[in-house]
């Protein structure tokens, strides 16, 4: 879904119905919806890009302890197996599964780490007040790539699978699960908390002025 804003007027056209909303005295904490089929327009907090700052930063955190730990280990009939999780795309690439074991790696690891660094420069820059040529590429690229992103459905594939196999091994959550569950709020949370329209009327005024 695109946001089109009409100049500086605090204007907002409704991405569902093309009705004209006026949204510029929100205040901390309010949100605006479409008033004709409800569509949700924008929300504005004043901390917003704080954050994104803190989020960003702790989800990066976050993810290295995540590579840095076992992910899951399996016992069963005395074998037993540790996995990690910079391991598992290995271990889909040695089963003839290449072109999965790249998706994986881009989804769950490269893109999502990739977001999150470059929030954490285009909140810098908002919170410091200024205007870099390169904030509106970053922005682009943050709102198109945070799509590409499975950092939710993998935790929730991980848990499913974790059902199936209890009933075959003993399973043990490593600690790499549970940062990089951790990890995983973190996204979400620096994700929601970037408006689309906030962020585009922040850099068009740093722009401007």
């Amino acid at each position: 879904m695109i946001t089109r804003d009409i100049g500086h007027s605090g204007e907002i056209a409704c991405h569902s119905c093309d009705l004209l909303v006026h949204v510029g005295t929100l205040r901390h904490g309010e949100s605006a919806s479409c008033p004709r089929c409800g569509c949700f327009l924008t929300r504005y907090r004043d901390d917003a890009y704080h954050r994104i700052l803190a989020f960003a930063s702790a989800g990066l955190l976050f993810l290295v302890l995540a590579n840095s730990y076992s992910f899951l280990s399996f016992s069963s009939t005395g074998l037993e197996s540790v996995m990690t999780l910079r391991e598992t795309p290995g271990a889909l690439w040695n089963n003839d599964m290449p072109g999965v074991a790249m998706l994986v790696t881009a989804f769950i690891i490269v893109i999502p780490a990739g977001v999150l660094l470059l929030m954490l420069a285009l909140s810098s820059a908002l919170i410091q007040g200024i205007y870099h040529p390169w904030l509106a590429p970053i922005a682009k690229s943050v709102f198109l790539a945070q799509n590409w992103s499975m950092v939710e459905v993998f935790i929730i594939g991980v848990i499913v699978s974790l059902v199936k196999i209890a009933a075959m091994a003993t399973v043990v959550v490593g600690a790499s699960f549970w940062a990089y569950t951790a990890f995983a709020i973190c996204f979400t949370a620096a994700v929601a908390n970037l408006d689309r329209y906030q962020c585009w009327e922040r850099i068009e005024a740093l722009g401007a002025g």
